[in-house]
């Protein structure tokens, strides 16, 4: 068939690759940028090509060019009527309209062209649709409540989208032990209200948790804003049920907290981001709502106020330190300016932190005297320059939504590069500081983060997605991360935007390990490609 004249939008100073489309393709066109012969670059959101059978796929905030893997077969009309065999046709979806949303992360970044969506409603109808996507060598990706940020709940190109979204009952709740069995569908803030009803909480509580999905929780290993006190999942969670990309079921919902027979391959499944298998039901571990919970928004000078403010938590709070959460003041700024209602507590003078404290214990008296103290003391030595103590849960609840709305904020803004890093609390704001230095006036350059485990959201909001700015960030926040003995992902996985980059945290011998595991348990690498393992290994 012969190309079409492409659509020239305007020059660029780069070399271009013209994006073509046949009849069979959507009749849109995009352009990618070449810097040299190894490293591509972007020039807009998300780019399609298709030419000559072979497709490709370019994204901003990933260094490489993607391929199609001319493995996988093309979805038709016999895919179509099996799968609504197996899930009957309402639960089909291939209209191109009600696609969108499943095709399209939430912050629209990564946009992928899937036809079908299935929407499977038990661990059978997952099994058997695996089974047949493996036999035809299908790609597939699975999909909790899409709110990730990396791109790895999306398409990248055609593959089929299995929702769990209807997979949403909890199963069973033991009040003896605290261990909630449920389906990987089930809406995280969904089970927060079950378990405050039963007096009992989730050890997981994040800013998505109105869309976000047990399952995809699980898969990416979600840290949240509590993991100082409760740990993270690879803790928390007891045991899974998860289906192999042959189709096998694997039961390893356990609900005991001790279990040394044999690998805990449970591990597996926490943090592979659906690449490993499809994560079905999770049972968690969960502790008892306490009565006693304070919460604290303070104001330090600088950020070395705001480390020695964590250790004096540490050593004067101790066990019922709940959260510490630091924002800076264009994390404030943003918020205030775009969220509708919020405002500053401690509006009297600019400042330059705030940090949000929570405390969570049995005894109401000898907790909030705990805090007061720590209070006192804090802003005897210094370390605070102003703060306010919520007196209700209302007030509370304000104080949290400034720390939540962050990501809103941002999106309201404009474009957002966003970059999720463990680093050491020490060296965590240094690198805000150095890229305020690189990129000057081009862009808002906003810090953020759970500072009681050492995690940093690096966020540089510009009007626009622009290539130039995008080369002043990267590789160079790679680079400054482990160069400092941090991690490149700290809580929300690798998915597409990272993959090639995990050998700035992995040793060559562990990512080639990671492959081998990837290469016998998905030999058709048919569960979300593209995405976790870098591309060279995985093609």
């Amino acid at each position: 068939m012969p190309l079409k004249k492409p659509k020239v939008i305007k020059p660029l100073p780069y070399f271009l690759f013209c994006i073509f489309s046949d009849s069979t393709s959507i009749d849109e066109y995009y352009f990618c940028t070449l810097r040299n012969a190894h490293n591509f670059t972007v020039s807009s959101i998300f780019h399609y090509r298709q030419a000559s059978g072979i497709q490709h796929k370019c994204y901003s905030s990933m260094a490489g060019l993607v391929e199609r893997n001319p493995r996988f077969s093309k979805l038709n009309d016999d895919d179509v009527r099996y799968f609504e065999g197996i899930l009957g046709s309402k639960s089909v979806i291939h209209d191109e309209e009600k696609l969108i949303p499943a095709n399209t992360d939430w912050m629209h970044k990564y946009k992928g062209f899937s036809k079908l969506l299935l929407q499977p409603r038990s661990t059978d109808q997952v099994s058997q649709i695996l089974k047949y996507c493996n036999s035809r060598c299908l790609a597939v990706v699975p999909q909790g409540g899409n709110t990730g940020l990396v791109g790895g709940s999306v398409p990248v190109f055609d593959e089929v989208i299995i929702s769990l979204s209807s997979m949403n009952n909890i199963i069973s709740f033991d009040k003896v032990s605290g261990i909630l069995v449920c389906e990987a569908g089930c809406i995280l803030e969904n089970i927060i209200s079950f378990l405050d009803n039963e007096g009992f909480i989730m050890p997981l509580d994040l800013g998505a948790k109105g869309s976000c999905q047990i399952g995809g929780n699980v898969s990416t290993n979600a840290g949240g804003l509590r993991l100082v006190h409760y740990g993270s999942l690879h803790g928390n969670v007891l045991g899974v049920e998860a289906v192999l990309a042959n189709g096998t079921v694997l039961d390893m919902l356990k609900t005991l907290r001790k279990d040394n027979t044999g690998y805990d391959l449970k591990h597996l499944f926490i943090g592979s981001e659906g690449s490993l298998g499809i994560v079905t039901k999770v049972s968690i571990l969960t502790p008892p709502k306490l009565s006693s919970v304070n919460v604290a928004l303070l104001a330090c000078k600088d950020y070395s106020s705001c480390q020695e403010l964590l250790q004096e938590a540490k050593r004067k709070l101790g066990e019922i330190l709940s959260a510490f959460e630091f924002l800076d003041s264009q994390s404030m700024d943003l918020v205030i300016n775009h969220m509708e209602g919020a405002r500053n507590p401690l509006p009297t003078s600019v400042h330059n932190f705030y940090v949000l404290i929570e405390t969570t214990g049995s005894d109401e008296s000898s907790d909030k005297q705990k805090l007061e103290a720590f209070l006192l003391g804090s802003m005897e030595n210094e370390l605070i320059s102003d703060g306010v103590l919520a007196q209700d849960i209302n007030q509370a609840s304000s104080f949290w939504l400034l720390r939540e709305s962050i990501p809103e904020a941002l999106m309201r803004a404009g474009a957002i590069y966003h970059y999720d890093l463990s680093l050491p609390v020490e060296k965590m704001y240094n690198l805000v500081e150095e890229m305020r230095s690189r990129l000057g006036n081009a862009a808002n350059v906003v810090g953020c983060g759970h500072l009681g485990d050492g995690n940093l959201h690096l966020n540089i909001s510009t009007t626009q997605y622009d290539d130039k700015i995008l080369s002043q960030i990267e590789p160079f926040v790679y680079e400054w991360t482990s160069k400092h003995h941090g991690s490149i992902s700290a809580e929300h996985g690798l998915g597409l935007m990272k993959a090639n980059e995990i050998f700035y945290s992995k040793s060559r011998e562990t990512v080639q390990l990671m492959a081998s595991i990837k290469n016998l348990m998905d030999p058709n690498h048919i569960l979300n490609p593209y995405k976790v393992l870098p591309h060279s290994l995985i093609s």
